[in-house]
């Protein structure tokens, strides 16, 4: 091995070595209850259609959901004419150019994707300060704790430490990898109205944004959950049935 490829190890074993112990600064989130745990968890569809309105109201204007179509809200429990109209408030960039040979926009449809708040990373870092607002899309999958994550982390801003040095555009968050965070607290008492009239308070629209960005993150949770315990009834039965026709055909040998 040669020098320059035994110093690049180093180097990368460094920054991956330090990554994780940036990483295991943060607190361990909360652990909370919610409605899709255990084997026969399931999504609460007033809760996902709050947190929609969340991500949509308040989350929307910096984070991205690129991996989302606006017909997967029906699973939400929203109409046809509802998801169309919906789509709609939006503009995406026609798939083929016009007659003039020029790129043009249209309204989304249904069959389009969430449109992201920035044309590229570049974009989104010079409007944040140079911090990148990651995509929403699989943030429970991607970090550990899941929903549990995504909660803390909106309801966890709080003063900094007495003599902890940070700029004007860092917050102390203690469940963030380091503790400081460029994003400001998103949420704020009755930042949103919900239109079923629940209270709009910060833990509320925390829990139910985090709800609804698991559900962004595994759609097939609840199919998934129901094929699995036909699968093990089948096998239950199944096994119950070869032990029966076992002892059947062993019965006369002593």
């Amino acid at each position: 091995m040669t020098k320059a490829k035994i110093f690049g190890f180093f180097v990368a074993f460094s920054l991956v070595g330090g990554q994780a112990l940036a990483s295991s600064s943060a607190e361990h989130p909360k652990s909370m209850h919610w409605s899709f745990d255990g084997v026969f968890g399931h999504y609460e569809r007033e809760s996902l259609q709050r947190g929609l309105q969340v991500y949509k109201e308040v989350c929307s204007a910096c984070h991205g959901l690129r991996l989302v179509a606006f017909r997967t809200l029906a699973d939400l429990g929203y109409s046809e004419a509802e998801i169309k109209a919906f789509a709609a408030q939006y503009e995406v960039q026609n798939a083929d150019p016009n007659d003039d040979g020029e790129m043009f926009n249209r309204p989304a449809t249904p069959a389009d994707h969430f449109v992201s708040p920035f044309p590229n990373e570049q974009a989104a870092r010079a409007a944040n300060g140079g911090a990148f607002p990651p995509d929403l899309s699989l943030i429970t999958k991607a970090r550990e704790g899941g929903a549990d994550y995504v909660y803390s982390l909106l309801t966890g801003y709080t003063a900094p430490p007495a003599g902890l040095e940070k700029s004007d555009t860092q917050y102390y968050n203690p469940y963030f990898s380091g503790h400081l965070i460029g994003m400001p607290p998103p949420l704020s008492e009755d930042a949103v109205t919900f239109a079923d009239g629940t209270k709009a308070t910060v833990d509320q629209m925390a829990h139910d944004v985090a709800n609804f960005l698991t559900w962004a993150s595994s759609p097939k949770l609840e199919k998934q959950k129901s094929t699995g315990l036909k699968v093990m009834l089948f096998l239950i039965v199944m096994t119950g049935i070869l032990i029966a026709v076992k002892k059947k055909i062993w019965s006369d040998v002593h």
